[in-house]
């Protein structure tokens, strides 16, 4: 098992990057299938996700080529439409995938998906969708069963604006009959981008960013070319490292707007924020000041930037109170905290931090993936040399992490477990 080993106590300082969006590549790898063509993406991170959700596609019959930092997927001679039960265990996002075979085949068979343990994920809602679109579902021995004889479009009434849930109705009704309506959408930027994505390729959709999506059904798609999106979070967490550290940062390659609840909150602790088109610079006070966050579906504060934005907050002046309205066990990371010396008290969903006291260097096991990014962040700051295990939580959505933070002026080794 890999460690990261951290020397804690530098700033960072200097020029970065964001790589391309991981919520933003799943989906649309996966939207890859309904073409029956080639499809080439830029700019898709080089993560485990993306490489389990390829390698899903490949167990399917597509051909998949890397070229140059490009993703050729040749979708023609798809043959089954079972979703291998090892891969979707190790991976939430695998479930999307459902959503484009049902519309191409009219048929799906996957188990329930795996990935983080940060509380409960039914996907009730993906269901649920699907039977309004006129898939017969069955479950047996943990396996779910989707078949019908024909998509028809429907007005989709999602309980909670999922993302998930979104994005799998999106593509089921891609060749449905009629239009399909989803309303109380999720209107994350990675939804946007699978529209855009999707209307490149021929699809008729609108309304993404808002509550109410609609899919106008088409009877075929085209070959096509796509950019991925950078990624938000990626964004977000290398931000709030070098605040966290007293550095100063120049961030290219991303979407300010895509941001705009986290750069409020760095502002309020201090960090001085300049945008310029596709990039930010952010400078970072000599003391963080506490503030308060509230994690909320978009455009509120990101549920992913609530154990980043915490572990940074563990340095700064006062006490900040975060409430995690999404995912109930999203604090696990904080126990790891706690060891390296955090005074933190955690009450339901809601977590209490006395900040302002520098941290301890301990050894520390990552729970999530954000959460083990987290613990990252806190390494770089504490004293002496912090050890991080299981990070392969961390290697699912974060591509070179250690890299980009090294050139930054961190001191960050992999180490092979024994």
């Amino acid at each position: 098992m890999k460690s990261y080993i951290i020397e804690g106590g530098r700033k960072l300082e200097g020029e970065s990057y964001v790589s391309g969006s991981k919520n933003a590549s799943l989906p649309i790898i996966a939207a890859s299938i309904l073409n029956g063509g080639v499809t080439k993406l830029y700019n898709v991170p080089n993560i485990h996700d993306t490489q389990k959700m390829l390698e899903i596609l490949k167990k399917l019959g597509c051909k998949i080529k890397h070229n140059s930092g490009k993703i050729i997927i040749d979708s023609k001679n798809i043959k089954r439409w079972e979703i291998p039960e090892d891969l979707m265990r190790q991976m939430r996002s695998s479930v999307i995938i459902a959503g484009a075979l049902i519309a191409r085949f009219q048929k799906a068979t996957f188990s329930y998906p795996g990935g983080c343990d940060i509380g409960s994920r039914p996907i009730d809602l993906h269901l649920k969708a699907f039977e309004k679109l006129g898939v017969n579902i069955e479950e047996e021995a943990g396996f779910i069963h989707c078949q019908s004889d024909k998509i028809t479009s429907a007005e989709i009434q999602l309980d909670f604006p999922s993302v998930g849930a979104t994005e799998n109705s999106i593509l089921a009704a891609i060749f449905a009959d009629g239009e399909t309506v989803i309303k109380n959408a999720a209107m994350e930027p990675e939804i946007v981008d699978l529209q855009k994505f999707l209307n490149r390729m021929g699809a008729k959709v609108t309304g993404a960013g808002t509550n109410i999506i609609k899919v106008q059904g088409v009877k075929r798609l085209k070959d096509v070319s796509y950019k991925i999106m950078p990624d938000r979070i990626e964004a977000g967490t290398l931000l709030c490292m070098c605040a966290a550290t007293g550095g100063k940062m120049f961030l290219k390659d991303v979407k300010p707007d895509h941001l705009a609840p986290v750069l409020h909150k760095l502002e309020e602790t201090g960090c001085k924020i300049e945008i310029k088109d596709t990039s930010i610079i952010l400078e970072a006070p000599k003391k963080l000041k506490a503030v308060d966050i509230k994690t909320m579906p978009y455009p509120g504060f990101p549920t992913d930037m609530q154990s980043v934005f915490s572990a940074m907050l563990c340095f700064a002046k006062g006490t900040s109170i975060i409430t995690e309205n999404i995912f109930e066990s999203r604090f696990k990371y904080m126990s790891e905290l706690k060891r390296m010396g955090a005074k933190i008290t955690i009450e339901g969903r809601t977590a209490v931090i006395k900040g302002g006291k520098r941290l301890s260097n301990a050894t520390v096991s990552a729970t999530d993936l954000r959460g083990g990014a987290a613990l990252i962040l806190a390494g770089l700051v504490a004293r002496g040399k912090t050890k991080v295990e299981n990070i392969g939580y961390i290697l699912r959505g974060y591509e070179n992490l250690d890299q980009k933070l090294n050139d930054l002026g961190a001191k960050i080794v992999i180490k092979e477990g024994e």
